[in-house]
């Protein structure tokens, strides 16, 4: 069992070496957005689900075909892949229908402002996504994406970035996030990271390294060296920076890590067990909670360090603490029931109250950004992935595997992610699920992961 309720209990902190952060170049490079057109020009013909709607992605054109420190095969090549995950991130969100550029032809330049239509006709493609793919003198990219009604032969919304060839990709989510928020008028997710412990190693000595890579799996990255042990990392609201907890010489530490620049901070440093920091949404302050005298609280901090308020005191476990959006209350999870369940208090620590009545267990809850749902894992034998509105109500589960626990939620609050524990190899993996419980995959890792956190927009 890896929640945290066991960590209290079963954890010790061995000796371990100074902070291990390793030396990686800054995240990341600056995405230009330049002016493609006016945008919004036409109205959507389709009628009907969008899991039913079929858009065509065909490789993206090129002016002329030149190496560039992206792909030496060339910006013909470039436009391919481009496609390639453009398809990939609205497949495997669930609610479209696209059909990749390996089975289309792919158009010429001239022809992205001004499409071929009797090519696309005929083909099941209610939705035509067009792009282009240049190479400037500067060494950097130009990638523009158009989205097209087939039926009414109409511009929907076109975007162009000027990228660093190592930030294609970012330029290929853009894409595929410009075309998401068109077609359903939710925000997008796909131009995001993901933070995660990775863990190698026997059961008994997992060495836990703290990793970021893209929301599709790709750029993988190692931020940690592993001679000491990484949990539970969060995302700042604004991206620039990376909390997570770490053990040092046998005590916790809360650090923050600079994305920019590679450096980090210590926030807080307690000779007690500590566990589960979590950011407010306005990015001053960081909850934990920390065991005292068999009594386990939670506190708040100000992020540039200092002391620290506690805002629960019962007897007992209290865990967890996750902002509403607007933060204005903390869902936390207690047993001073005497069982394992979810609450919810003012953000002062205030009007403490249960709200979960619907039988077994309820822990790691986390508000959804958009504030309307509470996920957690629910255990009543095998762990699941459940939601709950914040009064408890509603509750259903998004997933019936063996050990599915930790969820957090894309920033656009409609995909979950969480670490699901394979049964008998203890092997551990990341997941994603979407709102309907129907759309499940496995985000690849090189080695198995937990503890997954996911960050905002990129800016």
């Amino acid at each position: 069992m890896r929640l945290l309720f066991t960590f209290i209990l079963a954890f010790v902190a061995a000796p371990l070496a100074a902070q291990d952060l390793d030396a990686p170049p800054p995240e990341g490079g600056e995405v230009e957005t330049i002016e493609e057109g006016q945008g919004l020009t036409g109205s959507v013909s389709f009628e009907g689900n969008l899991e039913d709607l079929g858009i065509a992605i065909p490789a993206f054109a090129t002016d002329r075909d030149q190496p560039t420190p992206a792909n030496t095969s060339g910006t013909a090549a470039l436009g391919l892949e481009l496609a390639r995950v453009i398809t990939s991130d609205l497949r495997n969100n669930g609610l479209f229908r696209p059909i990749g550029p390996d089975s289309l032809p792919s158009p010429l330049y001239t022809e992205i402002t001004s499409p071929n239509w009797g090519t696309w006709q005929g083909r099941s493609a209610e939705m035509l996504v067009h792009g282009y793919v240049r190479a400037r003198a500067d060494g950097r990219l130009i990638v523009g994406c158009y989205l097209y009604d087939v039926a009414l032969r109409d511009e929907l919304i076109r975007e162009g970035w000027v990228v660093g060839p190592a930030d294609w990709r970012r330029a290929a989510h853009k894409c595929a996030d410009l075309i998401y928020s068109r077609l359903t008028g939710e925000s997008p997710f796909f131009d995001s990271k993901i933070a995660y412990i990775a863990e190698t190693g026997p059961k008994d000595n997992r060495i836990k390294r703290l990793a970021i890579m893209d929301s599709d799996g790709a750029n993988h990255r190692f931020i940690t060296l592993g001679t000491s042990t990484a949990l539970t990392p969060r995302y700042s609201p604004d991206y620039k920076k990376l909390m997570y907890l770490s053990y040092v010489d046998g005590n916790p530490r809360i650090y923050v890590y600079d994305i920019g620049t590679g450096r980090q901070t210590l926030v807080t440093e307690n000779s007690n067990p500590t566990m589960a920091p979590r950011w407010s949404p306005d990015g001053q302050y960081i909850l934990y909670s920390m065991a005292v005298g068999g009594n386990t609280d939670i506190y708040r901090v100000p992020v540039s360090g200092g002391g620290s308020i506690r805002l629960t005191d019962t007897p007992g476990i209290d865990i967890g603490g996750s902002y509403s959006p607007d933060g204005s209350k903390i869902v936390f999870e207690s047993d001073r029931s005497g069982s394992q369940q979810c609450y919810v208090m003012d953000a002062n620590g205030t009007n403490q109250r249960r709200i979960s009545f619907f039988g077994g267990r309820c822990a790691t809850p986390e508000w959804s950004p958009r504030g309307d749902q509470i996920a957690f894992t629910h255990i009543v034998g095998n762990f699941r992935i459940g939601v709950m509105t914040p009064q408890g109500r509603n509750m259903r589960h998004l997933t019936d595997s063996w050990q599915d626990e930790a969820p957090t939620w894309a920033p656009n609050g409609r995909i979950i992610q969480f670490f699901r524990t394979a049964r008998g190899s203890g092997r551990t993996g990341l997941y994603q699920v979407d709102l309907t419980g129907k759309n499940e995959r496995r985000l690849p890792t090189p080695v198995d992961a937990s503890d997954p956190a996911w960050g905002p927009i990129l800016p």
